[in-house]
């Protein structure tokens, strides 16, 4: 979570902080501020409460000179929202200030030596026992070795940015579980916790690692592990432009996103379905297609949308891939003890590729010794290089808190790998092929949907004064049912509960009346039936129904109350479909009530802490 970034080079820093963190925003919210130094050794300061627009309003008309500096915007952990708490912090001398994403885990005993020392704190953070700390180390110690000294002692995550005001043209960065890179540029160097922040200024990009640290002056930079052995660093070259995280003439991102969701399946797919031979051509996973060929099971983890993204793989690779599979939300997989059997594979699914738990129970996998792989967006970050193998989805940027676009990818490419095992096992020509020619048609399917975004307002309008729905789907669509009720939550902050229809009877249906509305997701399938006899029971309760229904079926709309259409495909691909009028209902209501659908309430859009 939180935006980080800091800057130091041959330009004034101000600006192009403040233009940083504008684009990383969605990272946290809750409050900003900047550190910024002076070729006088003296630190100008300034922090506000809420978005970052506050932040640029409260410093209009100001000037703050200085070629180096730092800057954050929160997403609280400890401490409540307050000028107090915003970051960066500062030592008792107002000397070395800090800003950090992440959790110091035993600050408080790091806290009381501290004030058992003398120093002042003025903050509820943890973060503060950072600069404090680096104070304490740097009475015998250079800046350098102060900052490696004080990172020993500290217990958690972070990705830090520190300046220190005796030495106006260094920068130190260090990461510990939480994601942090170098942007290079011609005599000067921007540090970020995400790409969008440095692509104005350069593509070129040193990810720094777990255990690192990065000194900066304006001429150079060198790496370190803990220990001040030098680490040689690879430059990666970001593959994508700014504008692509612009709106382009979109009111939101969320809504771009969503209309995106044709080319992020067609961008997911593109150069890798051989549909003629019924075939799938993964270049992440040539190396590793005898162990996929050998396995016995795969153990797939993620968080929220990736996870019910996973729950639809599933489904794909059991009936169609002749493989078990475990699905596991990533927080619960890590503090389990999962039992790994020989010819096990573990599938991490993050569109950042810097989920804390999904990458924690990644490491668990590794540790054990099962090969891992993932389903990553973003290219370069600490999932996508800590894999054996892997898939990028390659569909640019997503900006918007509540995932869209990512989910409709992240689905696609499991087909694409439920084809690939299934022809090295059971499934025939005939059937690869059926799903690689169903696949390459879904993009245009997904256009079909997004055409009746109007009449999605409009049902939107007419629902909104409803407070809680209940959302139902069964085999393929049940993660869809929990998807499209996540998006509601997260968007409207509306109570909605995603259910197994089968389940409705054990519980659930107690909640129906005329006051709860349920949506079905009843496409033409294999509980079709079952489906309708689901519908037929909540009507029977006087509950309002919105069906997600296949085009042609007559049947449904004489029992439903409003239907949404989607085109007939192949069962295991309905997710792709079904899940697009559902992202589109949870953005209109969420716009109807005047909300920021961009950036939720309490969310960030990468959670990179516990």
């Amino acid at each position: 979570m939180c935006g980080i970034v800091g800057y130091i080079g041959k330009e004034e820093a101000l600006p192009i902080l403040l233009e940083g963190i504008k684009n990383l925003e969605y990272r946290g919210y809750d409050s900003a501020g900047f550190a910024i130094v002076g070729d006088d050794k003296k630190v100008s300061s300034e922090k506000a409460v809420g978005k970052v627009a506050a932040l640029f309003e409260k410093i209009s008309g100001r000037s703050f000179p200085g070629k180096l500096g730092i800057i954050h915007s929160r997403w609280a952990t400890h401490g409540g929202v307050t000028e107090l708490n915003a970051h960066p912090h500062s030592d008792c001398a107002g000397k070395i200030w800090v800003a950090h994403n992440g959790i110091i885990e035993n600050y408080k005993e790091l806290k009381k030596e501290l004030l058992g020392k003398g120093h002042k704190f003025k903050s509820e953070t943890d973060t503060e026992t950072i600069p404090h700390l680096i104070e304490e180390e740097i009475k015998t110690l250079s800046f350098q070795e102060a900052v490696r000294s004080a990172l020993k002692k500290i217990r958690g995550t972070y990705g830090l940015v520190i300046v220190n005001s005796d030495e106006p043209h260094t920068l130190i960065a260090a990461r510990n579980f939480s994601p942090l890179l170098i942007g290079l540029g011609d005599g000067e160097y921007i540090v970020a916790s995400d790409a969008a922040a440095v692509l104005k200024y350069t593509k070129n990009v040193v990810y720094l690692d777990d255990g690192e640290m990065a000194v900066m002056t304006p001429s150079s930079h060198k790496v370190f592990d803990l220990d001040m052995n030098h680490r040689e660093k690879e430059t990666h070259v970001i593959d994508w432009s700014p504008e692509l995280a612009q709106k382009g003439g979109y009111a939101n991102f969320m809504l771009k996103e969503i209309f995106e969701g044709p080319e992020a399946v067609e961008n997911s797919v593109r150069g890798r379905l051989i549909a003629k031979e019924g075939l799938v051509k993964l270049g992440g996973l040539s190396d590793s297609l005898p162990l996929l060929r050998d396995a016995k099971r795969i153990l797939i983890s993620g968080c929220g949308t990736a996870y019910y993204a996973g729950r639809v793989g599933e489904y794909m690779l059991e009936e169609y891939g002749g493989i078990p599979v475990e699905v596991d939300v990533a927080s619960e997989f890590r503090y389990r003890k999962p039992v790994f059997r020989e010819g096990d594979i573990f599938l991490a699914i993050s569109q950042s590729g810097e989920t804390a738990d999904t990458l924690a129970a990644l490491r668990e996998a590794k540790e054990k010794g099962v090969p891992v792989m993932g389903i990553v967006n973003a290219i370069g970050s600490t999932i996508a290089r800590y894999t054996d193998a892997g898939v990028y989805q390659h569909i640019g940027p997503e900006i918007g808190v509540a995932s869209t676009k990512a989910f409709v990818s992240q689905v696609s490419i499991l087909a694409l790998l439920t084809i690939l095992i299934g022809r090295q096992r059971e499934m025939s020509l005939v059937t690869g092929r059926r799903i690689a020619e169903e696949l390459k048609k879904i993009p245009d399917m997904i256009r079909r949907v997004l055409k009746q975004n109007d009449e999605i307002a409009e049902l939107a309008r007419k629902y909104q004064k409803f407070n809680n729905f209940l959302y139902l789907g069964r085999k393929y669509n049940l993660p869809v049912a929990y998807e499209g009720a996540l998006k509601l939550k997260e968007i409207s902050y509306i109570h909605a509960e995603g259910c197994g229809a089968g389940e409705m009877k054990h519980g659930p249906i107690a909640m129906i009346d005329e006051n709860f509305p349920s949506v079905f997701i009843a496409p033409q399938d294999s509980v079709y039936e079952k489906m309708i006899s689901n519908i037929e029971e909540v009507k029977a309760r006087r509950g309002p129904v919105i069906a997600i229904a296949t085009e042609g079926d007559e049947k449904i709309g004489e029992i439903a109350d409003d239907v949404i259409f989607i085109p007939k495909t192949l069962e295991m691909l309905t997710p792709i479909l079904s899940v697009i009028p559902l992202q589109l209902f949870a953005y209109h209501f969420g716009v109807l009530k005047g909300l920021d659908v961009d950036k939720p309430r309490n969310l960030a859009k990468s959670v990179t802490v516990e």
